[in-house]
């Protein structure tokens, strides 16, 4: 769904700030608090994040990719597995594709602590159209841009069995948000 409505980019601007600033910002799984590896970068990204949340009503277009057809609420692993295996790699294509044409994108779910109400906003039946991720798509400021720090593959990829050796990600915790569906 592309939202270039400047009153509906306004309403759904405003519940994404509202559940930043309303339960992620202060969480323990707000990107500024967790460990890092490289505590600079994940301040960086920290940064980012929080200027989005300032930034995000004045974006000209919000995409919104969708999965029509069902709800994946409760669905086991499988099956949602397999329904999202077609519209993250599409989003992420779009991604790819808007910023080879100088256009800039950010993956988020954030709205989706509020889904039901961006539905309703926006006129998706949420009975059977989940919203997946959300992503501004504007021209950026400045051009300097750069790989994400990554680590090297040895240090994440497993081989026939789980190594419990290797650097296990920090436990997830404080971003579950209560659904409003």
């Amino acid at each position: 769904m592309v939202v270039r409505d400047p009153e509906l980019r306004a309403a759904v601007a405003g519940i994404y700030s509202e559940v930043y600033l309303g339960s992620y910002r202060e969480s323990a799984g707000y990107l500024g608090r967790v460990e890092a590896k490289d505590p600079d970068t994940q301040q960086k990204t920290a940064r980012s994040a929080d200027a989005l949340e300032r930034a995000l009503h004045e974006v000209g277009t919000i995409v919104i990719a969708c999965l029509d057809g069902l709800r994946l609420d409760g669905t086991p692993a499988l099956a949602s597995a397999s329904m999202l295996g077609g519209v993250l790699p599409a989003t992420w294509s779009f991604m790819l594709a808007a910023r080879a044409r100088g256009l800039g994108t950010a993956w988020t779910t954030m709205h989706l602590a509020r889904e039901r109400e961006v539905a309703e906003i926006l006129g998706i039946p949420f009975d059977t159209v989940q919203q997946v991720c959300l992503t501004p798509l504007a021209y950026t400021v400045g051009e300097k841009f750069s790989p994400a720090k990554r680590p090297a593959p040895d240090e994440v990829i497993h081989w026939d069995r789980w190594d419990t050796g290797k650097l296990a990600a920090p436990p997830v915790t404080g971003i579950a948000l209560p659904s409003s569906s």
